[in-house]
C-alpha cells in the first residue's frame, strides 16, 4: 500500500501533465507524418509492386500488423524501463523502417516493402501510445483535455506528412516515393529528439504492479468492453476507407497529388477537432461525444457512396476523420477510467493490442474488397459494425445512468 501512496502525487500533477502534453503534441506532429506517408503511398506502391492487384493494400495491412505486434512490447518497455525509453525506442525503429522502405522501392521488392511497412507499424504503436503517456501525470478531470492536446499535434502531422509526400515523391527519379521514406526516417529521428524533453514518472515498482488486478477481471468491466469496441470500430472503419480511397481516386482518373491532398484533409479531420474534443467531453459527456463520432462515420459512408468526384472523396475522408476523432478520444478516455495507476501500462497496451489485432485481421480484406466490389461497397461495409457499437454505447450509457440514479 505504501508503494502506491509513493507514486500517487506524481500521477495527479496536472501542471506536469500540461508540460508533457506540449512536448508530446510536438512529437506527434513529427511522428504522425509516418502514418500520413504510409496512407498516401503504400496502396499506390503496392499496386506497382504486388504480383496481384488484390494485394495492393497488403503493405498497409503489414503496417497494422506491425502496430498490433508492437503494442505489447511497447507496453512492456514502458512498464519495466519507463515511458520515455519505450517511446524513443519506437523512434529508432521508425528511422530504420523508413530506410528499409526506401531500399525496397529502389530494388522494386514487394517483400522488402512489406517488411519496411511492418517496421513503420511498430513505430506507430509507440506514437499511438503518446495519448496514454500524457495521462500518467494527469487527474481524471484533465485527462480528456490532455489526450486532445496531444492528438491536436496531428494537425501539423497532416501538413508535414502530405507535404513531405508531395515535395519528395519525384526527387529520386525514376523511383517514385523513394526519397519520401528517407524524409520519413528523418522525421522519426526528430521526434525522438523532442521526446528527450518528456518528464514521465519512473516505472511502477514491481511490488505495486503485483498488487494490481488481473486482466481477466478488468476486461469484464462493461466500461472497458465499450471502450475497446469503440476503439476497434472507429479505427477499423477509418483504416478501411483511408487505405482504399487513394486507390479509388487514382482509379477514377484523379492524380496522385489530388489523392495525397485527400489524405491531408482526412488527417486534418482526424486531428483538428482535438482542440475542442476534450472540452466537449467535459461539457456534454463522453458517451454523447462517442455517439456523435459514430454518426459521422455513418455519414462519411453515405457521402462516399453518393459520388466519385474529388469533392465526394475529400468530404467523405474528412468526415471519417472527424468521426474517428470523437469516437477514439472518447474511447481512450474510457480506458483511462478503467485502471488504477499501477495497472495503467498493462491495461493500455492490452487495449491497443485488441484494437489493432482486430484491425489487422480486417485490413487483409480491404484490398480484396476494393478489387472485387469497388469503392461504394467498401463504404457500405462500414455500416453494420458502427450500428452495432452505437447500440452497445447506448446500452452502457443507460446502465450507468441507472446505477447513478
Amino acid at each position: 500500500m505504501s508503494v502506491i501512496a509513493d507514486i500517487s502525487p506524481v500521477v495527479a500533477d496536472d501542471r506536469l501533465a500540461r508540460r508533457n502534453a506540449l512536448v508530446l503534441s510536438v512529437a506527434q506532429a513529427l511522428a504522425g507524418g509516418n502514418n500520413t506517408v504510409i496512407a498516401a503511398t503504400a496502396g499506390i506502391i503496392g499496386t506497382m509492386l504486388a504480383p496481384d492487384k488484390g494485394l495492393a493494400t497488403l503493405p498497409v495491412s503489414m503496417m497494422v500488423i506491425g502496430i498490433w505486434f508492437g503494442t505489447l512490447p511497447i507496453g512492456w518497455l514502458a512498464r519495466n524501463c519507463g515511458r520515455r525509453f519505450a517511446l524513443q525506442t519506437g523512434s529508432v525503429v521508425g528511422m530504420l523502417a523508413g530506410l528499409v522502405s526506401c531500399a525496397a522501392v529502389l530494388m522494386g521488392s514487394f517483400e522488402l516493402f512489406l517488411f519496411g511497412t511492418f517496421g513503420c507499424g511498430f513505430y506507430s504503436a509507440a506514437h499511438n501510445s503518446y495519448r496514454f503517456a500524457v495521462c500518467d501525470t494527469a487527474s481524471d478531470a484533465y485527462k480528456p483535455k490532455a489526450i486532445s492536446m496531444v492528438l491536436a499535434g496531428g494537425v501539423a502531422a497532416g501538413f508535414i506528412g502530405s507535404g513531405t509526400v508531395i515535395v519528395t515523391k519525384d526527387l529520386w527519379v525514376p523511383h517514385l516515393f523513394a526519397a519520401t521514406f528517407v524524409a520519413q526516417a528523418a522525421l522519426a529521428g526528430l521526434a525522438g529528439l523532442v521526446l528527450t524533453r518528456l518528464k514521465s514518472p519512473p516505472p511502477v515498482p514491481r511490488a505495486a504492479r503485483e498488487v494490481g488486478r488481473p486482466l481477466s477481471e478488468i476486461v469484464r468491466n462493461p466500461l472497458f468492453v465499450v471502450a475497446v469496441a469503440c476503439g476497434v470500430v472507429s479505427y477499423v472503419v477509418m483504416n478501411l476507407l483511408m487505405t482504399s480511397a487513394p486507390i479509388a481516386m487514382v482509379g477514377c482518373g484523379h492524380s496522385v497529388t489530388v489523392s495525397t491532398l485527400g489524405i491531408q484533409w482526412h488527417v486534418l479531420g482526424m486531428y483538428a477537432p482535438s482542440f475542442v474534443t476534450g472540452h466537449l467531453i467535459v461539457r456534454f459527456g463522453v458517451f454523447r461525444v462517442i455517439s456523435a463520432g459514430l454518426g459521422l462515420l455513418l455519414l462519411s459512408g453515405v457521402v462516399g457512396i453518393a459520388g466519385l468526384s474529388v469533392a465526394h472523396f475529400w468530404i467523405s475522408l474528412t468526415l471519417v476523420g472527424i468521426g474517428w476523432n470523437f469516437a477514439f478520444i472518447g474511447a481512450t478516455t474510457l480506458v483511462t477510467l478503467c485502471h488504477r495507476p499501477e495497472e495503467r501500462t498493462k491495461v493500455q497496451s492490452f487495449n491497443d493490442f485488441l484494437i489493432f489485432g482486430t484491425m489487422a485481421l480486417g485490413s487483409f480484406a480491404s484490398g480484396k474488397l476494393m478489387a472485387t466490389v469497388g469503392w461504394e461497397w467498401v463504404n457500405a461495409a462500414a455500416f453494420p459494425p458502427v450500428l452495432v457499437v452505437a447500440l452497445l454505447v447506448g446500452w452502457v450509457a443507460r446502465r450507468r445512468r441507472g446505477l447513478a440514479g
